[in-house]
């Protein structure tokens, strides 16, 4: 049978409220989640606004002095570690602590990276880098499973709830680099740095008030860990440890710099990590043959998954040197802040996510499909990735208006919303049971594997024009979306007992 996700007859937390609609339709603890999403958004994305700036600065500006390269391949394969730290997220809640407390957790050890960049130095500049790169792994697949358990298995109202989540997402993705890009203009990047601090304090602040609105499905560890497992932990951690500085240093071979070399590192943790996940699970007694079933389908989903966010989350990398060195500064004599760019896709998805939501939910069962949003998430990422290989050639120095750059953002978020929040939706529907949490994080794994393929490719295309950089892109992107295209019937029998509006699922629905 088809993992149950939320309260409800079928539900671990054994609790249903199906008449629960007390936050714009949705039940009351979606709002506890979307407030605590929000001002974790605002100090990831705010800190991710100038980061690359940071890297590249010079020391004399408060900066590290990187190569724009490397700069911008250290940005994309720290984006791959927050999403690679995601297992260790996943682990923590469904083996050791529960969704709650990893996600509590993880929202402690992000404002304390976040206070450590705000301190002007560049030790505590890289230990405030790796803080939030692994609080963030704590919190983001499990508050984001939490959202599932608010719901029932069959309730049509899921994927439009993860819409509304992904508003929150959104809004403090939206603000934080406006006051970010501000701070860091006016005070310098730690003063930017200490907005992002703040942000998260209230996000901690808000979950531990919010917790009597939830359900007691995140405090539970649904696959604990046996006592001779929990003896093996410490040494598996310890070689796993071990494993990443031989992979380092076998890296110097053929890279020049220790960066290169941390970069191959983690790009090839990311994709054997995400790999060894999908065979844990197909091999694991507690996977059902359905369940399988289900995984199976899941594939496809999650290499489209990974070819988009390989493109999408170069917002923070090659888009941010774009804002910077070929848009124009100025329009009717007002300063353009390149930051500013970063908030176009947030405010974008606030204004599209319930026209989207709605549609969603009006044609759950019909078409399109899961797997058919997926293929033209990727198709339309592809196009956006056309349009920058083109705006590359024709735009040199800051000359090119403000509209390229804020356009393609708004074309990646109608990919974004075709892909993202019915990722997060279908991933919560198709995990097996015993693997919740750890699904997630699967499913985050995918941006981190892709921001490690784009790391890779980066570094490869050192020296060669930005507009073949996107071209490459554009060309992988529109190829993988007509394979998915193809594949939908496929794929649509392989998760029918699990997709909104199956036949079977009605008097599930009307329930």
């Amino acid at each position: 049978m088809a993992r149950s996700t939320g309260p409800g007859p079928q539900g671990r937390a054994g609790v249903d409220r199906p008449g629960d609609r007390a936050f714009f339709g949705h039940p009351i603890g979606l709002s506890t989640l979307f407030f605590v999403e929000m001002w974790e958004r605002f100090s990831y994305y705010g800190m991710r606004a100038i980061l690359l700036y940071f890297l590249v600065d010079t020391a004399a500006n408060g900066g590290l002095g990187l190569d724009k390269t490397i700069g911008a391949a250290v940005v994309t394969i720290y984006g791959a570690s927050v999403y690679l730290l995601s297992v260790v997220g996943g682990y923590a809640a469904d083996r050791l602590i529960g969704a709650r407390r990893s996600t509590l957790y993880g929202g402690i050890v992000i404002m304390a990276g976040h206070l450590s960049l705000a301190v002007p130095a560049t030790v505590t500049a890289w230990l405030g880098i790796a803080l939030v790169a692994l609080g963030t792994g704590l919190l983001k697949p499990n508050i984001s499973t939490m959202v599932g358990h608010l719901y029932h298995e069959h309730d049509r109202r899921r994927d439009s709830g993860f819409t509304v989540f992904y508003m929150a997402i959104n809004i403090g993705a939206f603000l934080s680099p406006l006051v970010v890009g501000f701070l860091r203009a006016n005070w310098g990047y730690h003063a930017g740095f200490s907005a992002a601090a703040v942000g998260m304090g209230l996000a901690v602040v808000w979950f531990v008030l919010g917790r009597r609105t939830l359900n007691e499905a995140p405090d539970e560890v649904p696959n604990h860990l046996t006592d001779q497992e929990r003896r093996r932990v410490g040494a598996y951690v310890g070689l796993i440890l071990v494993v990443f500085v031989v992979i380092v240093l076998l890296a110097g071979l053929w890279r020049e710099t220790v960066y290169e070399q941390v970069i191959d590192a983690i790009s090839i943790a990311a994709i054997t990590v995400s790999i060894g996940y999908f065979v844990m699970m197909f091999r694991s007694p507690k996977v059902t043959a359905m369940e399988r079933s289900h995984l199976l389908a899941y594939i496809p989903l999650w290499v489209g998954s990974l070819v988009f966010w390989m493109i999408y989350e170069q917002a923070a990398g090659k888009m941010a040197l774009f804002a910077s060195d070929r848009t124009v500064t100025q329009v009717g004599g007002t300063a353009v802040n390149p930051e500013w760019f970063q908030s176009v896709p947030a405010l974008a998805v606030v204004v599209l996510a319930p026209v989207f939501g709605l549609v969603w939910t009006r044609r759950a069962g019909r078409f399109p499909s899961t797997a058919s949003k997926f293929a033209l998430g990727v198709a339309v990422i592809g196009v956006s990735a056309l349009v920058m290989s083109w705006a590359f050639a024709t735009f040199q120095g800051n000359t090119a208006p403000i509209y390229i750059l804020g356009g393609v953002f708004v074309i990646q978020t109608i990919g974004e919303l075709c892909l993202s929040p019915v990722g997060l939706s279908a991933t919560t529907r198709l995990a097996p049971v015993a693997f919740a949490s750890q699904a997630m994080a699967l499913w985050f794994l995918s941006s981190a594997a892709g921001q490690s393929v784009a790391a890779q490719v980066i570094t490869a295309m050192r020296g060669m024009p930005d507009s073949q950089y996107y071209l490459v892109n554009a060309v992988i992107a529109l190829a993988v979306a007509v394979v998915i295209f193809a594949m939908v019937p496929w794929i649509r029998r392989k998760m029918a007992t699990a997709e909104l509006g199956a036949p079977d699922d009605e008097a599930v629905v009307a329930h």
